[in-house]
């Protein structure tokens, strides 16, 4: 066993996973998994730079990461970066930041590279455990992009298009620096027209049709997963591998856009941080469910942290 620790930070949250992985037999025992949201992406749509505040929430985050790093005795620690900080202007800011903080430097990775990881995060168990159709078609709805692979043991085929929740919501659902509260339909039809370019564009590359196993990673998905179970608070272990209709989605989306933020922010699971955007996520799930015809979602709660910590431990990813 190697004991390693992960940091994903995207345009929404940063999440940390210090982990025990032995590559050899495919097992990860998992010692602390935690995730922020700091919203880093705020405004750079926009302005294209890094908000002062966001980078200092940011920062907040990785002292508090470095001291669990430093209490648990991560023997390597790799740091990926995501969309926000790939468009920011602003970047090296960031980039200094980290460093001082941990040691090492975050690794700005591109949108495929993202999607390499995400799949052998969220597949790795389901190709030893689960009896499940193959190809896999992986979506990691980000905050502000989404991953698509297909792959059956490894990956055939990714593409990262810039949709996610929070993009969508800043792009569409926001007017006089306030979010719609709930949107209008004009609004909800311009992040589905935005959606549908994204999925034509996917499509492409990812023989998106070829699907026979819908894999959903990340946090709208993992709400969702929440919300259609009725969980009274957020419990990853019945989250994870649970099966989520289309039927279910459909109607969490409607009551997502359709729902105050008081309503949306009083449901058990809901993150403070994703009352505002699970309804744009919402959305980006039911169309992609509804392009390749997918009954049920199959929700991980393991995605591209556990890649990441794959990578550092040695495995072939």
């Amino acid at each position: 066993m190697t004991r390693v620790a992960g940091i994903d930070c995207g345009t929404n949250s940063i999440r940390l996973l210090v982990a025990d992985c032995d590559p050899a037999t495919g097992d990860l025992v998992e010692l602390d998994r935690r995730m922020t949201i700091v919203r880093l992406g705020q405004g750079v749509d926009r302005t294209g730079r890094l908000a002062p505040e966001a980078l200092e929430r940011t920062f907040a985050a990785c002292r508090e990461y470095a001291a669990v790093i430093k209490e648990l005795g991560a023997e390597r620690v790799r740091f990926v970066a995501t969309s926000a900080s790939r468009d920011a202007e602003n970047r090296d800011d960031f980039v200094r930041g980290v460093v001082e903080i941990l040691g090492v430097e975050p690794e700005v990775i591109s949108g495929d590279q993202e999607a390499e990881f995400s799949f052998t995060g969220a597949t790795r168990e389901l190709t030893a455990h689960q009896h499940l159709e193959r190809p896999f078609l992986v979506v990691d709805i980000g905050g502000g992009s989404t991953e698509f692979v297909v792959g059956d043991d490894h990956v055939r085929a990714a593409r990262s298009v810039d949709v996610g929740c929070v993009r969508m919501t800043e792009r569409h659902l926001v007017v006089d620096g306030v979010v719609t509260d709930p949107p209008a339909e004009e609004q909800i039809a311009a992040v589905r027209a935005d959606i549908e370019a994204a999925l034509d564009l996917a499509s492409e590359t990812v023989p998106l049709a070829e699907a026979r196993t819908l894999v959903g990673l990340a946090g709208s998905v993992t709400t969702i997963a929440g919300i259609a179970l009725g969980l009274s608070e957020y419990r990853s272990s019945e989250i994870h591998h649970s099966r989520i209709s289309y039927e279910q989605v459909r109607a969490i989306t409607e009551r997502m856009l359709t729902a105050t933020h008081d309503e949306r922010a009083a449901i058990p699971v809901m993150h403070p941080g994703r009352v505002d955007v699970i309804g744009a996520g919402a959305l980006v799930l039911l169309a992609i469910m509804e392009r390749i015809g997918a009954s049920e979602v199959v929700v991980s709660e393991h995605d591209i942290l556990d890649g990441i910590a794959w990578s550092v431990a040695g495995a072939t990813v």
